[in-house]
């Protein structure tokens, strides 16, 4: 016999949307059934749960990527496999939730480059969602008769990368702090360069969409990666230069600040440290 589950009369005190968002993508480079996007295109952003909350708190639970994949799941229930989103997409969606639990306002910290006077400054979250922009993937990169079309890298591979260049800083210090010595300093430091180079090959591998050549689409993965593994260096210059200008065009803007004390203008970067970012003023 089935049984039958009485609604809980509760229902209607739970936590409601908080801000609509759309996306810099707009939808696009997002697979199939991993986002359920809104004939308007705006997303519905709740705020943090109690748990959402303490998993932020929680440094560590940080650094696989699970944690952030499932409060993002959590915020924004349209987004059914975060993992998935398109790293142009990140700052919005970690912005929107942020203003959907706390407000709008944040508090922020900024010294002097001048004068070296430390002060607090207020920012508008809103206004740096909405300067958020979305590099042109369009335009491919032209070698010959061959044609190079570009993506966002997803937050998967974001994540991946990440820990990778973590685990490579990590060795870099053991290495230059150690007491070992030249030859195993070198062995290591090639150990090293070889990591470097497989980080460097797996970015422009994620952000490959696909290859064009006059007489087929290649998007399968293995060879686009032996292409671009046996690929001339110059050609090769050519692609990552392409990504590189990509680089930062989906960040957060910089902050003009005139100094209270010497008014001396400056820009101030915007840190984005998620375990501090998700903690509500004081």
């Amino acid at each position: 016999m089935t049984q039958i589950l009485n609604p809980n009369p509760l229902a209607r005190y739970f936590r409601k949307p908080a801000i609509y968002i759309r996306l810099p993508s707009n939808g696009e480079y997002w697979p199939q059934g991993s986002l359920n996007l809104p004939e308007n295109r705006e997303l519905p952003v709740y705020p943090m749960t109690a748990a959402d909350e303490i998993t932020y708190r929680t440094p560590d639970a940080l650094f696989n990527g699970q944690a952030t994949v499932d409060v993002i799941q959590s915020c924004v229930p349209a987004i059914r496999n975060a993992w998935d989103m398109p790293a142009t997409d990140t700052y919005s969606v970690l912005i929107s939730m942020r203003i959907a639990s706390y407000g709008h306002e944040m508090e922020l910290t900024t010294t002097c480059p001048s004068c070296s006077t430390t002060h607090d400054f207020g920012l508008d979250l809103r206004d740096v969602i909405n300067n958020l922009g979305q590099p042109d993937f369009g335009q491919p990169v032209t070698l010959g008769e061959v044609q190079i079309y570009f993506r966002p890298m997803n937050y998967r591979d974001q994540n991946d990368i990440s820990m990778m260049q973590f685990e490579n800083n990590k060795l870099v210090e053991q290495v230059t702090q150690s007491d070992i010595t030249d030859p195993d300093k070198l062995n290591h430091m090639a150990v090293i360069m070889r990591r470097l180079t497989e980080l460097q090959m797996k970015t422009v591998l994620v952000s490959t969409s696909c290859i064009k050549i006059p007489d087929a689409t290649i998007t399968d993965r293995a060879h686009i990666e032996e292409y671009l593994r046996n690929c001339d260096t110059k050609s090769f210059a050519e692609i990552r230069n392409r990504l590189l200008s990509y680089k930062g065009q989906g960040d957060p803007k910089p902050v003009h600040i005139a100094c209270d004390s010497c008014k001396h203008e400056y820009n101030q970067a915007i840190e984005f440290d998620q375990s501090l970012f998700f903690v509500p003023a004081s």
